[in-house]
């Protein structure tokens, strides 16, 4: 047998972190089998729907390195081999059209309320015969198409994540609508729980790996998957992603899609290593930084949590710093261009440009710290409190006159380092103020602040430029 997975999004929305691992995950496990990973754009939402979150999300998939097989399937285009099982149910007899009208349902959800009851269908319209079928039909009331459930049926099937998992008919919440806006003479529009069992049959996937909210979801399926006479795949519920209070992770927590990651400044390939995670245990012996490729050739079920995983910013800065600190200067610069190409900003040269994606790569944590650490160099900056601070020092002043002076006798051109170490001393012993002292001084200069990355190297880069000079000047 060739493993089909697939996954399946909504295009209502951006790429979502939980959704991405959830591909993570497939990607992973049908790797590992050689089998197929394959794609179906769920938009039978007509409302919500847009293309441009279908691109979204076709676009963040290959960002993060997630190759699919094939063509993605559009469940808008099979409709009408959805409403052919629909119509197969009714005719057997295991699902009938409901007239139930929403005030209606309202007043039994509210009844059950009151008697502290949990919700659900009553099963009223059953058994309606031709005769009243025909009145509510006059009376202009819009049907949906309900699919029978037994309250005495057990479901039961085998979890790759939880095991034997066990599920009573009474406890899905009454018979269930696979349609609405139906007629006497059309099936309507068909729902979530039928229309996934026909596309994943029709798709032959073989394996549905998908989160645990969808539990209660998978019952009701495998009912389906019965009564139309088609293969059940294997399930696979893996832990939802938490919050650090333990809830699930929503847009309330800020950042959850993946094009606002990438805009973060995180790279891809942290992010699928941090994803990985999230739910899955490494191997022993395994090191928790790894390619997608690496954890593919270990992957499987039986080291994947129950129990929900907590978003850890930490531990993702963490891996995305050290994957950056890894980066040759070429591929950072590469990263960091675009970034400071939005800003406006112009390189000298692309030598000038690799160095300082030389000098800044160590510090980096986000790409995005690649702009705010690379402003001073491209825009003269604003002399913060602890940089004007410093400048009142005593002999601060003095010793960037005595630095400017030998600067004028000395036509540094930023390269040679050693004459630049000669400079200092001698404008330090010039105005008999310490080195340490006209070290942070000309940093405060330079850069309006008094953090920053290697000395030398940030004012070698400036002087190329023939910046240096002018912000001592303004610091007099």
């Amino acid at each position: 047998m060739t493993v089909r997975v697939r996954l399946a999004p909504s295009p209502t929305g951006k790429l979502h972190i939980g959704t991405a691992r959830t591909a993570v995950f497939n990607w992973l496990f049908s790797r590992h089998q050689k089998g197929k990973f394959l794609l179906r754009i769920e938009d039978t939402d007509k409302d919500r729907s847009k293309p441009e979150f279908t691109q979204n999300i076709l676009d963040g998939l290959s960002w993060l390195g997630l190759d699919w097989d094939d063509e993605p399937v559009i469940q808008s285009e099979r409709v009408e081999e959805h409403r052919l099982a629909i119509s197969q149910l009714l005719d057997r007899g295991l699902a009938y059209r409901c007239y139930v009208s929403e005030q209606e349902l309202d007043v039994m959800r509210e009844a059950q309320k009151a008697s502290g009851l949990p919700p659900r269908y009553d099963n009223r319209h059953r058994s309606l015969t031709n005769e009243q079928e025909e009145i509510y039909q006059a009376e202009g009331r819009e049907a949906v198409i309900r699919f029978r459930i037994e309250d005495e049926t057990t479901i039961t099937w085998t979890d790759m994540v939880r095991g034997p998992m066990q599920w009573r008919g009474a406890d899905l919440g009454g018979d269930m609508v696979i349609a609405r806006r139906a007629s006497a003479s059309s099936i309507g529009d068909p729902l979530y729980n039928l229309v996934v069992v026909v596309d994943d049959a029709a798709m032959a996937i073989t394996h549905v790996i998908r989160g645990e909210d969808h539990i209660a979801n998978t019952a009701k399926q495998l009912l389906l998957y019965q009564a139309l006479e088609l293969s059940s795949p294997t399930f696979a519920h893996t832990p939802l992603i938490l919050n650090p209070e333990g809830r699930k992770l929503s847009k309330r927590d800020g950042v959850t899609s993946i094009s606002d990651f990438q805009a973060m400044g995180y790279t891809s390939e942290a992010l699928a290593n941090y994803m990985t995670l999230l739910g899955w245990s490494v191997p022993e012996g395994m090191d928790e930084q790894f390619t997608l490729l690496e954890a593919a050739q270990c992957f499987s079920f039986d080291r994947v949590n129950k129990a929900g995983a907590k978003f850890d910013w930490d531990k993702l800065n963490w891996l995305n710093a050290q994957l950056l600190h890894g980066w040759p200067s070429l591929k950072l610069l590469e990263a960091l261009e675009p970034r400071w190409q939005r800003e406006g900003w112009v390189a000298k040269d692309r030598l000038w440009a690799n160095d300082l994606a030389i000098l800044l790569g160590p510090s980096l944590t986000l790409l995005e710290d690649g702009v705010n650490q690379a402003r001073p160099f491209f825009e003269e900056p604003a002399l913060e409190d602890d940089a004007l601070n410093q400048l009142e020092q005593d002999g601060a002043r003095p010793a960037l006159q005595a630095l400017l002076c030998s600067l004028e006798l000395n036509a540094w051109d930023g390269v040679d380092v050693e004459l630049a170490q000669t400079l200092l001393k001698e404008a330090s012993a010039s105005a008999d103020v310490k080195k340490g002292i006209l070290m942070k001084s000309l940093r405060a200069a330079l850069l309006g602040r008094l953090q920053g990355p290697d000395l030398i190297t940030t004012w070698g880069l400036l002087a190329r430029l023939g910046d240096d000079r002018k912000r001592l000047r303004r610091c007099l």
